[in-house]
């Protein structure tokens, strides 16, 4: 069958998967996302935006729109829910290196239909599963489950922690933390009176913690260790919730509101998965013309609140740096390159991977320090023994906080 011809294809229209066409849409090229679900997923509801993230969002254009419509966060508080002690309390205000910190809690959904109405239409092909690609000759082939088959000159998987596009790179399927989240968003409709903080509430061997995005919606999470009979739980919304109430302990009654005010569409749960850091660092983030980004790239426990923040780190790195491989100008007889298109075609294939590993070679360190930080945090915050809740209560608690801002306190750079 005869391959549809695109320049670029993305798969996923997730974070970094609409963020990286938007990249390169800014810079006048232009890609076609493959999404598999038939509309936007704003799965997930929102996401601390760290300042690293709005570093990310201003270069490709998105922070001033987004701004208005969240809350800037001052400060992160620790609580014990055995004591019901206050551990620690951290400014979100102090000077990073680059600039003073910027936190804030983002709605997913607003974020991605955001980024939708950037993006040229035509842009996203929804209901476009892809099931396998292939190499061929210096293209890709992309085989979609309608029997669609598209030839493409760069392939970007951005398709989540089941990538097909990182299974063709040899990456293993992410392993389980042995940990499960469960997240939800309640729209009060009205002021919910909450000042402008992070709320953490430790206990034993649970963690959670609410986050208001704007006066009316609390954003909150509960990360645990299941037992055997509770992973049953996972796909009850309405034993979810009671589960939730039942373990928060000494929480202020506003917050035990929060959960029982949270509609049962407005939850859901997941376990947690990450990449081992050692397949980042013999494996390959990037071959020839293809390459990962986001979840596909670096899935890692959301302990450092860095997810969705290093997936938009990711687009920008990896717009700039195919942007430059594509629109750089070719050296020599243009002449004679007219003359010879398999010529011109094998110089745009050397340019287009030297690009990718240029991203690969930047982005590797980067989310190996992070998948790391993030399991080693996750291993502290969450222990239930005696011996970890202690020392992580009265010895840990100030430099576990510190360590969220130091791996926000980075700067992606600009698409040019």
């Amino acid at each position: 069958m005869e391959g549809v011809a695109e320049d670029i294809v993305i798969v996923g229209a997730g974070i970094a998967g609409l963020t990286t066409s938007l990249g390169l849409h800014r810079l006048g090229i232009r890609s076609l996302v493959l999404e598999s679900s038939d509309s936007l997923r704003v799965t997930g509801f929102a996401f601390m935006t760290w300042t690293n993230a709005w570093k990310a969002l201003d270069a490709v254009g998105l922070g001033s729109s987004l701004r208005p419509h969240h809350h800037r966060l001052l400060e992160n508080v620790t609580t014990s829910t055995i004591s019901g002690l206050q551990t620690s309390k951290m400014s979100f205000e102090a000077e990073g290196k680059h600039s003073k910190h910027e936190v804030r809690c983002v709605q997913r959904k607003l974020l991605m239909e955001t980024l939708e109405e950037e993006l040229p239409s035509g842009t996203i092909r929804y209901s476009s599963k892809v099931v396998s690609v292939e190499e061929s000759g210096s293209l890709m082939l992309v085989h979609l489950a309608d029997g669609t088959i598209l030839r493409t000159k760069v392939l970007i998987g951005c398709d989540g922690v089941n990538s097909v596009v990182a299974k063709w790179l040899h990456f293993k399927k992410p392993a389980f933390a042995g940990r499960s989240a469960i997240r939800g968003i309640v729209d009060f409709k009205r002021s919910h009176g909450f000042e402008n903080k992070f709320m953490q509430f430790f206990g034993k061997g649970f963690r959670s913690g609410f986050l208001p995005c704007d006066d009316n919606i609390v954003y909150w999470f509960f990360i645990w260790t299941p037992s055997s009979q509770e992973k049953e739980i996972e796909d009850n919304p309405a034993r979810m919730k009671q589960f939730v109430l039942g373990k928060l302990g000494k929480v202020p009654d506003e917050i035990r509101n929060v959960i029982e005010n949270t509609e049962l569409d407005g939850m859901t749960s997941s376990a947690l998965r990450y990449r081992h850091p050692w397949e980042l660092l013999w494996g390959n983030v990037s071959k020839g013309n293809v390459c990962v980004a986001g979840d596909a790239l670096h899935p890692l426990t959301p302990d450092l609140g860095q997810g969705a923040c290093s997936a938009l780190e990711d687009s920008v790195v990896l717009a700039r740096c195919l942007g430059q491989a594509l629109l750089k100008k070719p050296s020599g007889d243009d002449q004679r390159k007219d003359k010879m298109e398999r010529e011109r075609d094998h110089d745009e294939y050397k340019s287009i991977e030297s690009g990718l590993k240029k991203y690969a070679k930047e982005r590797k360190w980067r989310s190996i320090n992070l998948i790391t930080t993030a399991y080693i945090l996750g291993y502290i915050q969450d222990g239930g023994g005696k011996g970890i809740s202690f020392f992580r209560d009265k010895l840990l608690a100030r430099f576990l906080a510190g360590v969220l801002l130091k791996r926000a306190d980075f700067d992606c750079g600009k698409l040019v």
